[in-house]
This record gives structure tokens, sequence and C-alpha cells, in this order.
């Protein structure tokens, strides 16, 4: 499996990413945009794997298992360059807010400094199959809300990169939110993302500092409905399933 993806120029444009937005974002919303990670080139070199026979481990209809209606294929090792660099790039600039928010809630810092060394720790769990995954919509389709749990291991952090062009090649679609606070109800927020941009969410649980000390709050997220077109999504998960 080989993607059209020039990898020291994504290199780059990563290291350029405002990191420091980043953070401050997760922590005051438990999400942000990062612009301009792929190229136009480099998201639709992407999304045409989708129909690559191989190279992916397994594939699931939604609809199948009450997920909702659409479709997404689970890559298999060895990962595409072009994913492995994205997700050992993303795990780096990562970690420390992990381990802070992990301090924060008054579980371990546990997260080690590269990847590699986090999948390892995984392993030891029975965490070994590869999360990274590539999701299809079209018209009708919709993701229910969810959370990326695959073991006892999980990094509270996740990515999404928008492969397709709002209000070109599909309508709809939105990215939504959702945190459950302590005693009250459940916030929604849609997230606003273009081609080739990334989300960084949370995955589980945030800390949010409220009037009696830091709480945490459970984060879920879901895709709203398609009205037309076709949406092509990549996804950085960073712990492996069991």
């Amino acid at each position: 499996m080989s993607i059209a993806v020039d990898l020291p120029i994504l290199l780059q444009r990563l290291e350029a990413a405002d990191w420091n937005r980043m953070a401050t974002e997760l922590d005051r919303q438990g999400w942000s945009v990062l612009p301009g990670i792929l190229s136009p080139a480099d998201c639709g070199s992407i999304a045409s794997l989708y129909d690559e026979g191989a190279g992916f481990r397994s594939q699931i209809l939604m609809s199948r298992h009450g997920f909702g209606r659409g479709e997404y294929r689970y890559f298999d090792y060895p990962l595409p360059g072009v994913v492995q660099a994205l997700r050992e790039a993303l795990y780096r600039r990562l970690a420390p807010v992990a381990n802070r928010w992990h301090a924060a809630m008054g579980l371990p810092a546990k997260f080690p400094d590269d990847h590699p060394a986090y999948l390892e720790a995984c392993r030891l769990d029975g965490q070994t199959r590869p999360t990274p995954l590539l999701l299809r919509y079209g018209a009708g389709d919709y993701n229910c809300l969810h959370q990326d749990l695959y073991g006892s291991e999980a990094f509270p952090l996740q990515a999404a990169l928008l492969l397709s062009r709002p209000g070109s090649d599909f309508d709809g679609g939105e990215l939504v939110l959702t945190e459950q606070r302590p005693r009250m109800q459940s916030r929604v927020m849609v997230v606003p993302a273009g081609l080739g941009e990334m989300v960084v969410f949370a995955v589980n649980h945030r800390p949010v500092t409220g009037a009696r000390g830091v709480y945490r709050t459970v984060m879920r997220h879901g895709v709203s409905e398609i009205r037309s077109g076709q949406r092509h999504v990549l996804g950085i998960i960073l712990h492996d399933a069991a």
C-alpha cells in the first residue's frame, strides 16, 4: 500500500503547527483544530486507499453493529508511512498533555515520551492490533455518539483528519462532541473542520476546573447525518486494540 504524500513536507507542516494553541484549546474545551496539515492532493491520495483490498485488517459496516450508518476500515501493520508518521508525531506532542491531564484527574501519569514505548505498554495489556482507520460516509450515513476504547489501556486524546471538502464533496456530516458534566446536563459542541485539517479531541475523560476543584467530564463523539455527497476521514487513535 503506497500513498503519494511527501513525508518530509508533511513533517514540516506538523512541526510548524501551533501546538501551544492546541494545548490551550484542549484544556479549555477538549478539542482543537490544526489547519493545513494535509494538502488537497494528500487528502485525495489517502482517501483513494479505501477501495484497495490490501493493507487493512478489517472492515466494519456500522449498521450491522448499531453504530449508525457508514463504514470504516482499520489499517493493518505495517502501517502506511504517512499514517505511521502522523501517529508518532502526534503522540510526541500529545503525551505531555495526556500526562498533565492524568495528574489533574488523580490518575497515574504513565505515558512515555515516544510512541513505540507506549505501544509496548499496550502490548503488555494484550492490545496488539492497530487502530488507525479510514472512514467513508455517503448520503444518509451518520455515526452514533461513542468512545474509541479497545481495552484497559487508553490514550486520552485522538485525531481525525478530514479528507473531503465540506460544501463541495459533501454536505452535513459535522463532527459532534458531547461533554457530560457531573450533576449537569450534557454540553454539545459542533467542531468546524475543513479539507486537510486535523481535529484533536478527548477520547474519554478530560479535567475541568470547577468551584470545588478539578473534576472529570465524560466525552463522546459522533458524526451528524450526511445530507449529500461522500465524506472520507482518516482517524488516528494512539492506543492499540485487544
